[in-house]
């Protein structure tokens, strides 16, 4: 059992700060720790797929005359780094519209509790 906690340590934590963000958005009753929790989901899964794509001794994806193109495992897949880029810029986004959101709602109803806000909304 410690053998497998030593080697996937990583993707339990993820798991964790997954189920915590999830918890936070759906049972937390503050629009602004629904969006930390929003926000944890988004890290913890792009984080899963950079900790999927990392191998032990690659390098980077760049033509090295030293390791030649006989062996493509010395080398890191770009692939999931590039899609987790853009998915960066997509939480960045959404967390500032979320914000932006949050700030709206407190403006019009001096409250950021889900309920009262549905309740002066009726």
């Amino acid at each position: 059992m410690l053998d497998f906690i030593a080697g996937y340590y990583a993707y339990i934590f993820l798991a964790l700060l997954f189920t915590i963000g999830l918890y936070g958005m759906m049972v937390k009753r503050n629009l602004m720790k629904k969006i930390l929790g929003m926000s944890m989901v988004q890290i913890s899964t792009i984080l899963f797929w950079l900790v999927a794509a990392y191998k032990e001794g690659a390098g980077v994806t760049v033509l090295d005359k030293a390791i030649g193109v006989e062996n493509p495992d010395l080398y890191l897949n770009p692939l999931p780094h590039t899609l987790m880029l853009t998915a960066i810029v997509v939480a960045v986004v959404t967390l500032g519209v979320s914000f932006a959101l949050a700030i709206a709602i407190y403006r019009e109803y001096q409250t950021l509790d889900e309920p009262s806000v549905l309740e002066r909304m009726k």
